[in-house]
């Protein structure tokens, strides 16, 4: 099967989009933003193939009913065992940092992240097939919440020192999620199929399952044409030829979703953009934030970790705000003192909230006044997007300030909207015979296996 891809590295995520040459999607891929751009890019590649096998597995399921119910778990049972495999990557990378070190404590940091490490595996199929819902899919998200509170612990009963024993953490999963290793994905499915099959009730599905797996796995996925884009985009590992600017691809994206769209705002983890298109998605005028981070992820980002919380839990927790107390700085730098000051004077966390998540969407309505206003329609692209009180307040203001008729659009996959026109804008150069030089984690073999 041949394929375009466009991948947006974003500056806390970088997301991937595989289309297949009539433009319908196969895979989306996402993975935090690594300190290696080249690693990023590959890795969100990659999950994109994935998200395509099981795709194929999808259709190659549609006839049976009964199997087809069991993707979800071979999904999150194939995840288990990608994590798995992560996990020993860690275990392997943070034993070499401890036995080329002189630490005279190296044996007792030793013993205790073997304890540490042994625990996250033991807790691991809870976490991924015990129904409870994941903070995040990354890797060095789970694997740190894990790692720290198992660290807080021993350091509670006298057994280690905390601080050396969670930079050992902090210093191996730098080398992990630089490493790009090699994805079997023929043989993770065998194994999650190996735990399908010791799930009550699976037994007959599981051979149909493994048939599929079989079947998807043999049929070859070629990338074709791939197309970079996003906020570090001139940092990609691309030709030149071969980048887009974010500002189009978003445009364009949010225009294929939605074709109705004239206006977007797309709020990322950097940087806020208002744009405007016309009936063809082309851009016609833009504004942009400056470089600063205020108002947007990044900055919600930092609150979540000011009060303890995941960033998907903020916006949920500030829909029960009684009133929205005013913010005077939405200023990452300043944001915990005022943060703090505030809760220390006994206001309440979900009224602080409402304030800051009201402030930010100010700042961006600022932005769609200078790129020409909001036209119908609106669509509200990128990460902050899935924040449900910044679509209320971002819904109220246009209420406000433009009428109540201007439609507002918001998609589940919102933040892959600039992979989406990278890809699209792929398409296009495969269809004009202008293809640039694919990148060097495209062409180089070991990227997935069994594929």
């Amino acid at each position: 099967m041949r394929s375009v891809i466009g991948i947006d590295l974003g500056s806390t995520t970088t997301k991937a989009v595989m289309l297949d040459e009539q433009g319908e999607t196969l895979g989306f891929g996402i993975t935090n933003s690594r300190s290696n751009y080249e690693v990023a890019c590959a890795v969100a590649r990659i999950e994109a193939r994935t998200a395509a096998r099981f795709g194929m597995l999808e259709r190659a399921l549609a006839q049976d009913g009964n199997a087809r119910v069991w993707l979800g778990p071979l999904r999150d049972a194939f995840r288990l065992e990608l994590f798995m495999v992560d996990l020993a990557d860690l275990r392997h990378t943070i034993e070499g940092h401890l036995a080329a070190s002189q630490r005279p404590d190296r044996k007792t940091l030793d013993a205790a992240a073997a304890h540490v490490l042994d625990v996250i595996a033991a807790g691991a199929a809870d976490g991924f097939l015990g129904g409870a819902a994941r903070r995040s899919d990354f890797f060095r998200d789970i694997a740190g919440a894990g790692f720290v509170a198992e660290a807080e612990a021993l350091a509670r009963s006298g057994r280690v020192a905390f601080e050396p024993l969670v930079a050992l953490y902090d210093r191996a999963i730098l080398d992990v999620e630089t490493r790009l290793r090699p994805r079997d994905t023929r043989a993770l499915l065998d194994r999650a199929l190996d735990r399908i099959r010791a799930m009550p009730g699976a037994a007959g599905a599981a051979d149909t399952l493994a048939w599929a797996v079989a079947h998807v796995t043999r049929q070859p996925i070629e990338e074709v044409a791939v197309v970079g884009t996003g906020y570090g985009r001139q940092t990609l590992p691309f030709p030149k030829a071969a980048v887009r600017s974010e500002i189009l691809c978003h445009g364009r994206g949010a225009h294929r979703v939605f074709p109705d769209t004239r206006t977007v705002l797309d709020i990322g983890g950097q940087d806020t953009k208002a744009i405007q298109v016309d009936g063809r998605g082309v851009v016609t005028s833009f504004q942009m934030n400056d470089r600063c981070a205020a108002g947007c992820g990044r900055y919600l980002g930092y609150i979540a970790d000011e009060l303890g919380l995941g960033l998907h839990e903020l916006g949920p927790l500030a829909l029960g705000a009684k009133k929205a107390i005013k913010v005077n700085s939405t200023c990452t730098v300043f944001a915990g003192a005022e943060l703090r000051e505030r809760l220390s004077l006994g206001q309440r966390r979900e009224d602080i909230l409402a304030g800051l998540h009201r402030a930010i969407m100010l700042r961006a309505m600022s932005l769609l006044a200078r790129s020409g206003g909001v036209r119908n329609e609106l669509t509200f692209t990128g990460g902050v997007c899935k924040n449900p009180m910044a679509t209320r307040i971002l819904r109220e203001l246009v209420d406000e300030n433009y009428g109540a008729d201007i439609t507002l659009n918001v998609h589940p996959d919102s933040i892959y909207m600039g992979a989406l026109g990278a890809a699209l804008f792929s398409l296009d150069d495969l269809a004009a015979g202008t293809v640039p030089e694919l990148p060097s984690f495209v062409t180089s073999h070991g990227t997935e296996v069994a594929s």
